[in-house]
């Protein structure tokens, strides 16, 4: 009987600790998966970490040639998380419950209305991306350019760059998808020509701005297509 006592006790020990082994991983890693977006798969890599200040998270959509996109509005508790797409139009939420196991997380993804099905399994450990600022730019880059990009339909666009003490930062701002601010990777500047990176849609545009520092005149790159743009310094709008 002793001996039976003993290891019930060290089997129970075993099962406390893989549950406190669970609960300590609980949402942070990196987990793989896809939505299940109509007629097809829409593949997905998540990053979340619980850091000193609170959750972070990134998604890359490697299909549409996104990568490192920034999530915030992270909460997990009791098992229940929600994480969204920051700047993404139709506010992109996922809803999800993680699995007994703490190897999966399933749920409903919303955006724009409509709600599709997702299911995450971790595979390994969280490396969420950041985006640094980029090397100081020239006064005359610093503000918001505003334009309209023709693909197809008419989207109106804003740059704002600015610099702080790290460097130079910027973000762009697509008017007329409910004013989704989309984060820049990097502001390059060589000269009078620009190259603005955004890694989160997977899009590149390339600029020289004019003698009196007012306009720049480039191309927008994405998917594999391109488009003429022209962005106006705005005297109007503060970046």
């Amino acid at each position: 009987m002793q001996n039976a006592i003993t290891r019930a006790n060290i089997a129970a020990l075993g099962f406390a600790a893989a549950i406190t082994l669970s609960a300590q991983t609980g949402l942070k890693g990196h987990w793989s998966g896809s939505i299940e977006v109509p007629q097809t798969s829409l593949g997905v890599e998540v990053d979340l970490d619980n850091t000193a200040s609170g959750w972070v998270g990134s998604i890359s959509i490697p299909m549409q040639g996104a990568s490192g996109i920034p999530l915030d509005r992270i909460t997990f508790r009791d098992g229940k998380c929600s994480f969204h797409i920051k700047g993404g139009p139709g506010d992109p939420t996922f809803s999800g419950t993680l699995s007994a196991d703490g190897k999966t997380v399933s749920g409903d993804f919303s955006q724009g209305g409509a709600s599709m099905s997702f299911k995450l399994s971790r595979t390994g450990e969280a490396k969420v991306a950041t985006i640094k600022a980029s090397t100081a730019v020239s006064a005359q880059f610093v503000g918001a350019w505003e334009g309209t990009l023709e693909v197809g339909q008419s989207l109106r666009i804003i740059l704002k760059i600015s610099n702080d003490q790290e460097g130079a930062r910027a973000v762009l701002v697509s008017v007329d998808q409910g004013n989704a601010e989309i984060p820049v990777t990097s502001v390059e500047q060589k000269g009078t020509h620009l190259t603005v990176q955004a890694n989160a849609i997977g899009g590149n545009y390339d600029a020289e701005i004019n003698k009196e520092g007012t306009e720049l005149n480039g191309t927008w790159s994405q998917g594999g297509g391109s488009a003429p743009l022209v962005l106006k310094k705005s005297t109007a709008t503060k970046p």
